[in-house]
């Protein structure tokens, strides 16, 4: 009993070192959204919306690249359980000729969509601006996508801490690239929304460089440089991380494309509805972000184990990341309900919003435990190599059930944004119900098929 406990210890242990930096990582991620609304909130709700919608169509197709990466968890995670880390430098390799590969692509999507906002249905005064918001942030897929594969390998060989640096560092430059090409200061044109994208652009650039960097500095401290044996293009290896990537880009463009029909929907009604929204979202995005970072963590703590061959320390991994993300949602949930008017009013003051604005933070208060449960069910099972129950369950449970329910009380029942939010309230319920029987069948399955005793040879 005493070595079982010791076991779960070591394990929390091992688990909350790799989880803290990844989470200060997802959180530096949402902090450069956060801080784009909070600096062009002095210009007015219409560029809190357009912003909110040039985000809404710049993440799909984006977020769709991220995820076809997310393949690299998996593999470069086994290789290193496997102690086989020239293998995870092949696999980096691979993942930067992926990013290249999809990237005009997604330019091109992202492109089209942004003629889109009018016909639609989108106000002027708000498609205007955030058509010419997503047309200079389009120039930033590139770089996100190989910061993308450059973060998943460092966080499969356990160099998590680098990345929270490069955070620190790109927040910083897009906090005083708004302050100088939003509003004209340091001799700069007033760029307004404008100067927010380029930011980001300038932003993101620096952030794929620097993990580059510590990349090669880590391959160079291990004797092997690593330009001076980058690997070529290798087709077998290309279609192994399309086939864990693509059920994985599914599921984010799912789940993503769901919440910016929301803000889409919420177009359709206000631009003081629109606004209200994207400050609440912003808000369930900032505690996502804790479990999304947990949820990063637990995929390579399941991968080390399973490429050990340790299936009872992937299964330990998986639950205690559970407990961990559980119990900090709890606590967000709290905070959202007990607190929801001071947080709106870091925004904004306006009348209008401070109406409507807490009763979606409590809406979000009700679902924070299931969104947490979701996503690190999903990192747990990606560790373990299953990329397709999370996509299915996503395409359940938001587009089957939760945003058709949520457009029939938003629209029909004249329920407004709180209809839709109840709609992805309930697709939350669904998928993480789904997503956590699951992870324990599949996860109790490997344990079973580790103790089971060999068959007697035959005679």
């Amino acid at each position: 009993m005493n070595d079982g406990k010791a076991d779960w210890r070591r394990e929390l242990s091992a688990l909350t070192k790799l989880a803290i930096p990844v989470v200060l990582s997802e959180l530096g991620w949402m902090a450069q959204g956060v801080v784009d609304t909070i600096m062009v909130g002095r210009l007015g709700p219409d560029s809190i919306g357009a912003v909110a919608l040039g985000n809404a169509l710049f993440y799909p197709p984006s977020l769709f690249g991220i995820g076809l990466l997310l393949g690299l968890d998996t593999v470069v995670a086994q290789a290193y359980g496997r102690k086989d880390f020239d293998d995870c430098h092949r696999w980096l390799a691979q993942g930067i000729y992926l990013a290249i590969a999809v990237t005009p692509i997604l330019m091109l999507i992202v492109l089209g969509a942004s003629f889109g906002l009018m016909p639609f249905g989108i106000t002027p005064e708000v498609a205007v601006p955030a058509a010419s918001y997503v047309r200079v942030l389009l120039w930033s897929i590139l770089p996100l996508l190989i910061y993308g594969a450059s973060r998943r390998y460092l966080q499969g060989v356990g160099q998590v801490r680098v990345v929270t640096v490069t955070y620190i560092g790109a927040n910083l430059i897009n906090w005083g690239g708004n302050w100088a090409l939003i509003y004209g200061h340091l001799g700069f044109p007033a760029m307004g929304i404008r100067g927010s994208a380029l930011s980001t652009v300038i932003a993101r650039v620096m952030m794929a460089a620097s993990l580059l960097g510590f990349a090669w500095r880590y391959e160079r401290k291990r004797g092997h440089p690593l330009f001076k044996h980058w690997a070529g293009p290798q087709l077998d290896r290309l279609r192994k991380l399309i086939r864990l990537g693509l059920p994985a880009a599914g599921q984010i463009t799912l789940e993503v494309g769901a919440w910016n029909t929301a803000t889409l929907a919420a177009g359709w009604l206000t631009p003081i509805a629109l606004a209200t929204h994207q400050i609440a979202i912003n808000y369930a995005s900032v505690t996502y972000m804790i479990p999304l970072g947990i949820s990063a963590a637990t995929a390579v703590s399941v991968g080390h184990a399973v490429g050990a061959g340790d299936h009872a320390r992937a299964r330990r991994a998986g639950w205690l990341a559970l407990g961990l993300g559980t119990a900090f949602m709890l606590f967000a949930g709290i905070v959202f309900f007990i607190a929801p008017t001071p947080l709106i009013m870091l925004y904004t003051h306006d009348p209008r919003v401070l109406a409507v604005g807490p009763s979606l933070l409590w809406i979000a208060a009700a679902f924070q435990i299931f969104d947490g449960v979701q996503t690190i069910c999903t990192g747990a099972l990606r560790g373990l190599g299953e990329t397709r129950a999370p996509m299915f369950a996503n395409f359940v449970g938001y587009w089957i059930l939760g945003l058709p329910l949520g457009l029939i009380l938003c629209f029909i029942l004249k329920w407004g944004i709180y209809g839709m939010w109840i709609g992805l309230t309930l697709s939350l319920i669904v998928i993480s119900s789904t997503l956590l029987y699951r992870w324990h069948h599949d996860s109790e399955r490997l344990c079973a098929a580790e103790t089971k005793p060999a068959a007697p040879a035959a005679g």
